[in-house]
């Protein structure tokens, strides 16, 4: 396995490994790669549905999505994310992926299937590098607070608009009330801290005022927005990125609309966030 870093601070290309047909040895080597870059990107490798979760069992248990628990699903599948004239993106945002449930995904694995012409990248950022930079004052602040994750109403009306299923966003709501996650998370294997933001569904933070957490959360998530804790990835039908969940964000740029993207994901069921002094 060869590792060739793209980001200053996260990001690395991996060569030699098709995913398809990783033993335990190179599983352990591509987490260990994980840890010191957030996010990896393996070119050529076409897999297929079967092979894509058969990949996230290697890292744990892979996850059923939340809505698809709600219809009754007992197995893991891919999720097919399209996007189209008919389906605009909706994913142009910093977020992690479903911090509204109470054991968020540790671990995301994304395969490109269709890509547009030009536009439709995905971009990654460093949520350690951004706790990191903070003064001492400001991460003693944030330590040990907590903040609401909740999927009602953002994720939850979104989804409804997608599906056309009348009343699935109460469904959602209904199955999966509010939790509360720390802001700043330590990692369960590394110890690092990360800044843990949940985007859209993330609310109000215990122990601050809604007039003291606005500006502090703006800036906090500026942050993400600063090019040197960033990497941007160009798709290539048959890439395949992973990374974890629980050390970056990430956002798929939309400026590819109206031409037909399609990616395929698949998460790893994580740990409840914690915080440790």
């Amino acid at each position: 396995m060869k590792l060739h870093k793209i980001g200053g601070v996260i990001g690395a290309v991996v060569d030699g490994v098709h995913l398809g047909d990783a033993d335990a040895d190179a599983i352990g080597d591509i987490e260990a790669a994980l840890y010191d870059n957030g996010v990896l990107f393996f070119r050529d490798q076409h897999l297929t549905d079967e092979q894509q979760i058969a990949l996230a069992a290697k890292f744990g248990e892979p996850s059923i999505y939340p809505i698809s628990k709600i219809h009754g699903a007992t197995e893991p599948v891919c999720s097919t994310i399209v996007d189209d004239a008919d389906s605009p993106p909706s994913t142009d945002n910093w977020h992690t992926d479903v911090t509204w449930i109470e054991s968020p995904p540790m671990i995301a694995i994304l395969c490109g299937v269709e890509i547009p012409a030009h536009g439709g990248d995905t971009m990654w950022a460093s949520a350690i590098d951004v706790y990191e930079s903070l003064s001492p004052t400001l991460r003693t602040l944030l330590d040990g607070l907590e903040a609401e994750h909740n999927c009602w109403p953002g994720f939850c009306t979104t989804a409804e608009t997608k599906s056309g299923v009348e009343g699935l966003g109460r469904m959602i709501s209904d199955a999966y009330p509010p939790v509360m996650h720390p802001l700043v998370r330590t990692h369960p294997v590394t110890g690092q801290r990360a800044y843990y933001d949940g985007s859209s569904t993330m609310g109000a933070v215990d122990g601050l005022t809604a007039a003291e957490w606005e500006p502090l959360r703006v800036m906090l998530r500026s942050m993400f927005d600063e090019p040197k804790r960033q990497v941007r990835w160009s798709w290539t039908a048959g890439d395949v990125a992973i990374w974890d969940e629980r050390l970056v964000v990430h956002r798929g740029v939309s400026d590819h609309f109206p031409l037909r993207r399609v990616v395929r994901r698949i998460t790893v069921d994580g740990e409840r966030p914690v915080f440790q002094a």
